[in-house]
């Protein structure tokens, strides 16, 4: 039983004032509330966090963030929010800020100024232009990716710029689009409240979505009847949560997928109706590509022919009666069935293809389209869909669905652009774990990387290979905007303080497509400035430096933006930065791209008033604006033709339907064997995000999970002579790292398998994992590779 200390009457008076305060601010964004002389001013953004874009309210004093609380005013959670979203204020006032711009000189980080950092910068993209490259993340701004966009494709003519979301749902993009012919979702979070069965992938919604997961558990609580159904290689609190939990071996959900299938067409439980009139069907043949060669129906159906239960049982460890169960569900058109995933399937050398087959087997059984009926993947970065996804910030994208090897697209972009024909680079650039080989290789092709808003020192796999060699190489030159010093900083030659979250404006895009706006509500600490305007500034500097890159066809500079009153504002001066509404600027140029693939967003003015808006967004005949819930279904999607129930409008086929593929099932890249005998898993924690860069630095969150641990299973710990808190080395083919055991901890993985959390930066875990990777998404699969352990007093 916790004690704590007797409330005061002022403490209580002051709580009270505050839950006034909250109350006032969920329904009204800009609510100021005075007491005490002081005034406490609220306002609304979306969680800096995951994917799933919670709305917080911020109340600001004295330019200091002092409270957070759950937006009551927004669809997607309802004024809840999770541990971390309760504490994100937080993340801005750790001591250890970056606060002024740093060089590395005789092998130290010094101080420099900004102008002779900027300078630095342009002069060595200046010297050789096609050997730079730009790093990002979907904690990018929608503005901040666009500009980057803009000066690496639009101005440099330079391809070579990707995402840390190629390490994290770039296979969800590639199934998309080989199912639909169009990226992202097509239902929303809705379906959560609305279906009868929910099925998670390989994922851990109870820990890493858990405000989403809650509006199921809620409904249950309620006394409403849904199937919880959980497919893991270990149990977690989701399993906790479900009827069923399936454990399945390493890369099983392939075979699961294709033993669903199977049962629905040997039962004749498919959905003809919506078979016949809405779908095609797909394989790949002699060579290898993403949209594959179209089959007819008996071909698909012979293909499947092999995967009874009894074979996938062998293939994936779930028994047989359990593949009937779930082939059963899936067969009955009176339920709803929504279907979850995250990184499981996506981290995964075959991650195209599991995400195909989970849309195929939705799309076979008819359970598609309606409230409740939806295969859904979830993101783990604020704006990995709005920025990534939509800006197309990847090797190979362009603004709205364009893509650089499309003549047409690169004509589109030069034209919203106004770029002289023929300045846009028709060949992709490197994704990112080609970007960062070569850039750790002598002769590598490219030799500076600018990293803004990720720390790749911690998430890219196989660190020693893909990072750590860049230690001593003195003409590669590595520069990284942050916010605190991280394993990637350690590297760095040339350090830009940045601001963060509401130190900004920004914009992000969550998980169902929901595009949101905030302001500026306080400072940066010290010389820190926004990641926009170092690009813009860069651009700038380049443009003084006679790069014609950074004219358009008129000129004038690539970034030039006007006031009201139509005059040029050097927002390349940072003095001069918020003289005008930069965001806003970008946002309307970008706005041109998104019609394209029918990802229509409203003006900026729209999301200013609004929790988000999801697209597309289409006007209305009285001139307001409604966003759409269900795409490609007629009762929702304005797209959708006159009498249709469905239409698949950007369908690779060209004739309104969507693709349901076969892939045969392979193996893992790696396995364990005698030398190296156990599965290792990696993945997040509820505490913290990511690489713990923001996190750690929470008192809160960090005293909660101060530090990683490998779970091991009771039998391998006794077999290891291992007790929990001891440590151990977990080592790889590529490397090691020492950590304390946890037997019987929060998750339990099965016997033969370990798991690691990766946010913790003194203990790299991704020394261990290996970079094989999807041929089509080139996202590595972090969830197997082949391990052993032994207790760390033992290291010879």
């Amino acid at each position: 039983m916790s004690m704590s200390r007797p409330v005061s009457r002022r403490d209580f008076m002051k709580t009270a004032a505050m839950a006034a305060a909250t109350a006032a601010a969920a329904g009204d964004a800009g609510a100021t509330l005075s007491s005490g002389g002081n005034s406490l001013k609220w306002d609304k953004a979306p969680c800096r966090f995951c994917g799933t874009g919670c709305h917080v309210m911020v109340g600001v004093e004295k330019d200091k963030v002092v409270a957070i609380a759950g937006d009551q005013a927004a669809d997607v959670n309802k004024g809840l929010l999770c541990v971390k979203g309760y504490h994100v204020g937080s993340i801005l006032y750790g001591e250890d800020r970056l606060r002024q711009p740093m060089v590395r000189r005789g092998g130290r980080l010094v101080p420099t100024s900004w102008d002779d950092a900027i300078d630095l910068l342009a002069r060595r993209i200046m010297a050789a232009p096609e050997r730079f490259a730009l790093y990002g993340s979907g904690q990018w701004t929608i503005p901040e990716g666009y500009a980057c966009q803009k000066l690496m494709k639009g101005g440099l003519s330079n391809n070579n710029i990707d995402p840390n979301a190629r390490l994290c749902m770039a296979s969800a993009v590639t199934g998309f689009l080989a199912t639909y012919g169009v990226d992202e979702p097509a239902g929303c979070y809705d379906d959560l409240d609305a279906c009868d069965v929910l099925i998670t992938w390989g994922n851990n919604p109870a820990e890493m979505h858990p405000v989403l997961f809650s509006r199921v558990v809620d409904r249950r609580l309620r006394g409403e009847e849904v199937l919880l159904i959980d497919i893991s290689t270990r149990r977690t609190r989701t399993s906790d949560q479900s009827q069923e939990y399936l454990e399945m071996k390493p890369h099983g959900d392939v075979a699961i997928a294709l033993g669903i299938a199977h049962l629905l067409i040997k039962n004749d439980t498919y959905s003809h109706e919506f078979v016949e009139k809405h779908c095609a069907f797909r394989a790949q043949g002699g060579t290898p590509q993403l949209r594959g060669e179209p089959i007819p129906f008996e071909e698909y159906k012979q293909s499947l022919e092999p995967y009874t239960p009894e074979y996938v049982a062998e293939l994936s460890g779930v028994p047989a009666a359990k593949i009937r169960m779930l082939a059963d569900l899936f067969g009955r058109d009176d339920l709803r069935i929504t279907s979850l995933w995250c990184m499981g399937m996506n981290q995964h050398t075959m991650g195209t293809a599991i995400n195909c087959l989970v849309h195929g087997v939705h799309l076979l059984s008819g359970h598609f389209g309606k409230p409740g009926d939806a295969p859904t993947s979830l993101t783990g970065q604020p704006s990995a869909c709005g920025t990534v996804r939509e800006v197309g910030t990847l090797a190979h994208a362009l603004p709205g669905g364009r893509v650089v090897a499309n003549p047409e697209h690169r004509k589109q972009a030069e034209q919203f652009w106004n770029l002289p024909e023929g300045r846009i680079n028709e060949k992709p650039g490197r994704h990112t774990v080609s970007m960062w080989d070569s850039f750790c290789s002598p002769d590598g092709d490219i030799d500076t990387i600018w990293v803004q808003v990720t720390n790749p020192g911690q998430t890219l796999p196989n660190l020693n290979k893909l990072f750590e060699r860049k230690r001593g190489m003195e003409d590669k030159f590595l520069v990284v905007s942050e916010v605190y010093p991280t394993a990637t900083t350690e590297l760095a030659d040339l350090v830009l303080p940045a601001a963060m979250w509401v130190e900004k404006n920004g914009i992000f895009g969550n998980s169902e497509r929901r595009t949101q706006q905030w302001f500026r509500m306080v400072s940066p600490p010290g010389e820190a400035r926004d990641d926009c305007w170092m690009t813009i500034a860069v651009a700038h500097r380049l443009y003084e430096l006679g790069h014609e890159g950074m004219k358009d066809k008129d000129g004038n500079f690539i970034f030039e933006i006007r006031d009201e009153n139509g005059r040029v504002v050097p927002v390349w001066d940072f003095e001069r930065y918020y003289d005008v509404n930069v965001d806003k600027a970008l946002f309307e140029e970008y706005r041109q791209f998104t019609r394209l693939k029918h990802k229509d967003l409203a003006p900026y003015e729209e999301y200013v008033e609004a929790r988000g808006l999801r697209w597309p967004v289409v006007q209305q005949d009285d001139g307001s604006w409604r966003e759409t819930r269900f795409r490609f279904s007629a009762f929702d999607d304005p797209y959708v033709s006159n009498g249709e129930e469905f239409e698949f409008y950007h369908s690779n086929t060209g004739d309104g339907r969507a693709q349901v593929w076969f892939y045969d099932y392979e193996p893992p890249a790696e396995q364990p064997d005698g030398e190296y005998p156990l599965w290792l898993t990696t993945g997040r924690v509820l505490e913290h995000w990511h690489t713990g860069t923001m996190t750690r630095r929470v008192p809160q969150l960090n005293r909660a999970m101060p530090k990683a641990y490998v779970e091991l299973h009771p039998e391998d710990a006794k077999e290891l002579g291992v007790r929990s808190g001891e440590p151990v080395i977990v080592e790889s083919r590529r490397g090691q790292t020492t950590l304390p055991a946890w037997v019987g901890g929060r998750g339990r993985p099965p016997k033969g398998t370990v798991f690691v959390p990766f946010f913790d930066e003194t203990k790299l875990i991704n020394k261990v994992t290996l970079e094989a990777h999807d041929p089509f998404s080139k996202q590595p699969d972090y969830k197997k590779s082949a391990v052993r352990v032994r207790r760390a007093q033992d290291n010879p």
